[in-house]
Order: C-alpha cells, then structure tokens, then sequence
C-alpha cells in the first residue's frame, strides 16, 4: 500500500474517532451529567474551564451561568487594560501571574487574531513625595520581570511619550496594553465549546444537594437552579463567582468571610475634541494610605478615552448607578464589621469620593494634575463598573486569591472547591490563573491521577 494511502486511512480513523468522540459527550450532556461544573461565566472562570477541558479532554464540563450572557458583569465592564505587573509585592501571587499572563494573553491573541493596542503606560510623579513613591516602584516593577520598564527622569521625557503631560518623573511600560476582555472571554468560550464543553446561560444556581436515587454513586453533586425542574449532576464543582462568590460559599457550608462588597467605579468621557491629547494609559502614583489606586486616563479600543474610576460603595452587588438599590444587600454590607472597620479608617477618603461623585467639576483637579488642558466642559459622565471587593472581618481587603472548602465531612465539603477571590489584574492574569485553578482542581479531586482517569471503548 502506498504511502498516500496509509496517509489517507489514518486521517480517516481520526477523523472518525473524532465524530465518535463528540458523539459519546453528547449523548452524556443530554442526561445533563458532568465530571465538572464551573460555575460563573466571568473570565476567569471560563479561563479555568477552558484549560481543564484541554489539559483532559475526556471530562464531560459545563459551565452555568446567571446571566444571559458570558461576561455580563466585572469581566465586561473594565477598563479593557492589559497591565504589565509593576504594581504588586514582588513574590506574590498578582505579580507572578500578572507578569506571565501578560506574555500568555498577547501570544492568544496574536493567535487568534483579536484586535488589540500595545499603546504603553505612563505612571506618573507630580510632586517629591510621588517620585520617592515612584523609585520604589521601579525597583518593584525591576523584580517582577516587568518587560522593558524605563524611568522618565523629566517632563521633556515624559512629553516625548504623551505631549499634553506634566510630570516631574515618570515610568514608562511599552508592553501594556488595551483589548476588550468581554471579547476575550468569548474566544475561551469557543476555546471550551470547540472541546467538547457545554454552556448554559440563564442559570442562577439556587442550592446545591447531595444527589438521590439512582445517579448518587456516579454524580453526587445536584445543582439546582431557579427555575422549575433546572437541575443539572456532577462530580465535582468550581465556584468562580465573582460578586456572588461568597453567598455561593455558603450554599455550601463555608462561611461568607472573606464577604464580598460591592464598589462602584464610575467614569469620566472625554470630548471626541480632546482624545487627540491621549496617546496611552496616563496612571498616578500610588498613595499607600488609600485603598484604591486613584484616577487614570484609559484610551479603549474604539477610540474614546475613559477618565477615573472613582470608587463608591455600591447599593446593590451588581448596581452601576445611583438608583440601583437592593435594601437587603446594602444593609448586609453596612453591617459588616469589616466594612465598619474600613470605613473607619479611610471615612475622609470615602466622603470625597461620594462628593466627587455627584460633582463631576471637583474631579478635575486630579485629572488636571497631569493634563491641566482639560476642563470640565470636556469631559462628561461615562459607564460604571462593579468591583467584588473580598473583604475581612478585620477590614483588610484581601490582596490574593483565595480558595476555600467547607469544612464537614459531606460530599458537598468534598466536591466544590470555591475560587473566593480573583482581584486584578484578574484579566490580564486569566490564562495564568486558569493553569493555577486547574492544578488546584487537579490536586483536590483527583483528576488526572492514573486511578481516575477515564477510559472509552469506541469500538
């Protein structure tokens, strides 16, 4: 037999152990019975399906989610920046997983050829105190690995990289970038479908339950929704829930601490008049006294720029405005004593942030401190996003991921592994992340090990 020929059978033998494969996980979706669920259609949670799927392409996966969409909510409302890792403590989490997500996220989507900009960061000192500030920063950024990072010595630098910029001392990261993550997560989607992986949207999980009758040997996990007879089985669940995460853990019997609280931040538009003086990211120097960074200039993708975000506790967990208002979620976060002890101690900080709020011309002066061209008459309200903000009972906001399992002796304590807290840069880290969450699932359940795995006879 020709070579040719061989060449044919085989590609044909693939081609239909391929259709066989799809085949045998269709008829197992159809009975609605998984070796995994992922719940929560955010970035990082389809990240993390995605990746379990490829690295074990025999598991039958689904992912539910809430929403009628991937992405409806912090993976969707962002401010679409693909950050380089200067930021965090070296040797954490954040600055390991930022600094390689960086390198993962432009090689997919180079790969997949969506469209994004490499148009830099300028982080920038406006007084003695900042550039003290700034110093430590650069030697941060130097041993996160933080690629091409350049200290800007005087504004006649710092004009040659954005014109319309005041500053004393600048740093200047080249490799950061901007894309739109909700379009990201949707190629993971694809990613997840393409192997086999089932999505279901309009899913709002309800309770979870120990399985009866004939399926609670093989698929021990019920997961009910809100709806009548929405019941999907599994053997094993990751909760990725970003502002629900915490009322998820304790469907479960963990406790809701670290509890998450709803922080809007809200932005400025800038006059189509004035883009022109935005090249890139303009980012201010951290205050350590504060907790949130403060305001910055965000170009995005099709060409407007994004002032802010403030950061204003939010009324209802997925409220984006002002009249967006659940009585009952509010009240559980302003009873919090890890939301009293924070608002304690930034209550100064918090009060400005709530007036900046209602009056867009007392925002100015922190955007002027870099670009004292624009006027309030330049600028206008713009969208809001939602931060899931883990918080303490000590009122410390919790900085790194954090994972978490009931503590009894049930299958529920067993089986559903809960992904508490993904800050970010959780976007720009999502691929990174995602090989980290599939170890961690691979080591608390069993998959992957030789006595676990799964064998088909397609014959």
């Amino acid at each position: 037999m020709s070579n040719l020929a061989i060449n044919s059978k085989r590609l044909l033998q693939r081609s239909n152990l391929r259709i066989m494969q799809q085949r045998y996980r269709c008829l197992q979706h159809r009975n609605k019975d998984y070796d995994l669920i992922v719940i929560g259609g955010g970035i990082v949670g389809v990240a993390s399906a995605r990746e379990i799927l490829q690295r074990h392409p025999y598991l039958r996966v689904a992912i539910v989610e809430k929403e009628p969409k991937l992405a409806a909510h912090q993976s969707g409302h962002n401010s679409g920046v693909i950050h380089a890792g200067i930021y965090y403590k070296p040797g954490s989490l954040k600055a390991k997983l930022c600094v390689e997500g960086l390198h993962l996220t432009y090689a997919y989507l180079d790969e997949k050829k969506i469209p994004y900009k490499k148009c830099g960061k300028l982080i920038v000192a406006t007084d003695n105190d900042e550039v003290k500030r700034l110093m430590d920063l650069y030697e941060r950024g130097k041993k996160n690995n933080v690629p091409n990072l350049t200290l800007l010595h005087s504004e006649d630098e710092i004009q040659k990289i954005e014109p319309f910029c005041q500053g004393l001392k600048a740093l200047w990261s080249p490799d950061t970038g901007i894309v739109d993550w909700a379009q990201v997560t949707q190629h993971y989607a694809m990613d997840f479908k393409t192997a086999g992986g089932d999505i279901f949207c309009n899913y709002k999980v309800k309770k979870f339950t120990e399985t009866e009758g004939e399926k609670i040997g093989a698929y021990p996990i019920t997961i009910h929704g809100d709806r009548k007879h929405q019941m999907l089985f599994t053997k094993n669940v990751l909760a990725c829930g970003g502002l629900q995460s915490d009322l998820l853990a304790e469907k479960t019997g963990c406790p809701r601490e670290p509890r998450i609280i709803p922080f809007r931040g809200e932005y400025l538009l800038l006059a189509k008049e004035k883009q022109h003086m935005i090249k890139g990211n303009i980012y201010p120097v951290p205050d350590p006294r504060f907790p949130f960074l403060g305001v910055h200039f965000t170009p995005r993708m099709d060409g407007s720029v994004w002032l802010g975000p403030n950061a204003v506790l939010a009324f209802k967990r997925e409220g984006y405005k002002w009249s967006d208002v659940n009585i009952f979620e509010l009240i559980d976060a302003l009873r919090y004593p890890g939301f009293i002890k924070l608002a304690s101690k930034n209550l100064g900080f918090g009060l400005k942030e709530i007036i900046k709020s209602a009056f867009i011309n007392l925002q100015m002066k922190d955007l002027q401190k870099y670009i004292p061209d624009i006027t309030e008459y330049d600028v206008c309200r713009g969208p809001s996003g939602v931060r899931a903000q883990a918080l303490s009972l000590n009122g410390e906001l919790e900085d790194d991921f954090v994972f978490d399992r009931s503590a009894g002796h049930n299958l529920l304590a067993k089986r559903v592994l809960h992904c508490r807290n993904a800050p970010s840069p959780g976007a720009t880290s999502s691929l990174a992340i995602a090989k980290m969450v599939a170890d961690k699932v691979e080591l608390e359940f069993g998959i992957g090990n030789k006595h676990c795995k799964r064998t088909i006879n397609l014959q």
